[in-house]
């Protein structure tokens, strides 16, 4: 469908930035794989998001959101429809709340990594765990990202969605549902972004934090590596997907150009060639073994999407 010049002209016409079509995910996802999907489209703006959003429904065009794609698989086969990214939505700002709290507003195409130094140029504890942790405010909120024992939903105070009729709405903190690695949304729901209640603090206390935990991060995870973060979310019993992986004897496996990374079991790197096949046949047989070998179901952190090739 996207293919029609008319529909194409149209999505040109509501967005004022950047519209790809035929456009390589690879160039677009932390893994540096993917197939082509129809459209790529860059909202400038929330109201850019909202004629582009009501448009797709209004063509009948399937479409999916995205961040900054790092934590994205996009199939060989690519994506039939539009690939909407929130990647330029990214206004922020700092709001006073008393002598002790300071509330940061971001938009859903913030980085993560922008609000853990602006947190900590400004003084403000609370973020210092997402240091290191790549993506947007939209993905982080979305799959309630999380380490060394605290999640996103500890520091959150609302989170602004738009609903399948492209209104927006903020949602408190106690009107969402929660869950390890998962914001429970409606299907047609997008994070527009979102409100983050933080406590002053001692600025060289929060850099040295930040600092420890990015090293923690170099020692522990491939970075020279592209990747996706996490493949898979820990199961229950306090035992690691990693750990597990590990014990399995399956880091260092290879399937064409992708691998289980020797330094973390549950980071599936691309080696150079890697196809989105590679990952996935990785991934499916990760789950298979586990499964005969402990019993247990590994569910995927990584959002999977497209069509095989």
């Amino acid at each position: 469908m996207l293919r029609d010049r008319t529909l194409r002209n149209a999505i040109y016409d509501i967005v004022c930035g950047k519209v790809l079509f035929d456009e390589p995910m690879s160039r677009h996802t932390s893994m540096r794989v993917g197939g082509t999907a129809d459209a790529l489209v860059f909202p400038g703006n929330v109201e850019e998001l909202r004629s582009v959003f009501c448009a797709m429904r209004s063509f009948k065009i399937p479409f999916i959101p995205i961040g900054n794609g790092t934590n994205l698989l996009v199939k060989d086969g690519g994506y039939r429809g539009a690939v909407i990214s929130l990647k330029d939505i990214k206004n922020m700002s700092l709001m006073e709340r008393g002598a002790d709290e300071v509330l940061i507003c971001a938009d859903a195409g913030i980085a993560l990594s922008e609000i853990v130094f602006l947190a900590a140029e400004k003084s403000l504890a609370g973020m210092e765990f997402c240091a290191g942790i790549p993506g947007s405010i939209g993905g982080a909120v979305k799959m309630n990202a999380g380490a060394y024992g605290t999640e996103i939903k500890d520091t959150i105070e609302a989170v602004r969605l738009m609903n399948g009729k492209g209104e927006t709405r903020e949602y408190k903190r106690n009107l969402l549902k929660f869950s390890y690695r998962n914001l429970d949304l409606p299907e047609s729901a997008i994070i527009t972004g979102a409100s983050f209640l933080l406590n002053r603090g001692i600025k060289k206390q929060i850099l040295a934090r930040i600092t420890e935990i990015l090293g923690m991060r170099k020692a522990k995870h491939p970075l020279e590596y592209c990747n996706a973060g996490s493949i898979f979310k820990n199961p229950p019993g306090g035992v690691t997907a990693g750990q597990i992986i590990d014990e399995i004897g399956l880091k260092g496996t290879q399937a064409g150009g992708a691998k289980i990374s020797e330094k973390h079991g549950n980071f599936i790197v691309n080696c150079g060639n890697a196809k989105a096949g590679d990952i996935l046949a990785l991934i499916d047989m990760v789950k298979k073994k586990v499964k005969e070998d402990r019993g247990l179901d590994l569910e995927t952190e990584v959002k999977i999407i497209g069509e095989d090739g």
